[in-house]
């Protein structure tokens, strides 16, 4: 109790601990994909909904750049250096800030990893739901890992606690500032 309490003290520190537990989570589920699928394989889950895959994916979301590893590799390095210098920036005074922040820095450093590991060189995505069609088709929504969640996840949060942190602003303003009466 007493390691929390010295770990989570401080606002970067938080920050840190939640890159830390999404950056080990993705690389050991990642790991157990490896180790027991091989690339190519899937395992159904359900039936028609859910399967997990060891598919590659050299390029960023939805495969898009497919093949620019190395690009992406240099970008999201970017990206992590301009976050963390600019954490400032965002609302990390909440922990709901904080635990955003440290979301998406560790889904960063996640995908980067597997795409500097000299044996991978592409983002391992494992996490894979679908439907299958009549025919036998299937619609999938492209597969992901849990990096890849904790961007999103971290995303989306940053948005709410800025919309959140905005809409309280807006009738304290409201109250604060007075027009005159047109009559």
């Amino acid at each position: 109790m007493r390691l929390a309490r010295t770990l989570l003290r401080t606002p970067n520190r938080r920050i840190a601990v939640m890159a830390a537990m999404v950056f080990t989570l993705d690389q050991l589920t990642k790991y157990i994909v490896l180790q027991f699928l091989g690339q190519g394989q899937e395992r159904v889950i359900v039936d028609g909904f859910f399967k997990f895959v060891h598919w590659g994916n050299t390029g960023a979301a939805w495969s898009m750049f497919r093949g620019n590893n190395e690009l992406l590799a240099i970008v999201a390095l970017l990206a992590l250096v301009v976050l963390f210098l600019a954490r400032n920036h965002f609302d990390t005074r909440t922990r709901l800030g904080q635990l955003a922040f440290g979301m998406i820095l560790g889904g960063i450093a996640g995908n980067l990893t597997d795409r500097l590991l000299p044996s991978r060189h592409q983002v391992i995505d494992f996490i894979y739901f679908y439907l299958k069609r009549p025919g036998g088709d299937e619609i999938g929504f492209p597969a992901f890992n849990i990096a890849d969640s904790g961007i999103c996840i971290g995303v989306a949060l940053v948005f709410w606690v800025t919309w959140r942190g905005e809409s309280a602003a807006k009738p304290a303003e409201t109250a604060g500032s007075k027009t005159p009466n047109p009559e």
